[in-house]
């Protein structure tokens, strides 16, 4: 997963559960969505709204009827739920991910390197 270059959505992540979702990068999962049909995909994309990008899809829509795409975009608001694979340590997970947010954060180290949020002089 790329780390995301808005300081907003990294925020957002790091403070919710999509930080799960976007570990889940590369991984083939089902999406269930509110209007009662599912994709299932490899995750190419998950952004901090819970925007879903899958790539490889098997559609199934409400009345059964499957179809296959290439690639499918899914907006956050017409997600209902995400099936987490079983094989996923889903603690391991978010403690990567928080940690890839923690590198873009401050890399530089602490030698004084860019640091995301600037500390006000007294």
């Amino acid at each position: 997963m790329e780390v995301s270059h808005s300081i907003r959505e990294r925020t957002i992540a790091e403070n919710s559960l999509v930080i799960l979702l976007q570990g889940l990068h590369g991984e083939v999962t089902t999406v269930d969505l509110r209007d009662e049909s599912t994709a299932r995909g490899r995750v190419v994309n998950v952004d901090a709204f819970m925007n879903v990008r899958l790539e490889d899809v098997l559609y199934r829509d409400r009345n059964g009827r499957l179809s296959k795409m290439a690639d499918l975009f899914i907006t956050g608001r017409n997600v209902r739920y995400v099936h987490i694979p079983d094989h996923m340590n889903i603690t391991e997970t978010i403690q990567a991910q928080l940690a890839k947010i923690h590198r873009v954060r401050h890399f530089g180290g602490g030698q004084g390197g860019r640091k995301e949020f600037v500390k006000k002089k007294k």
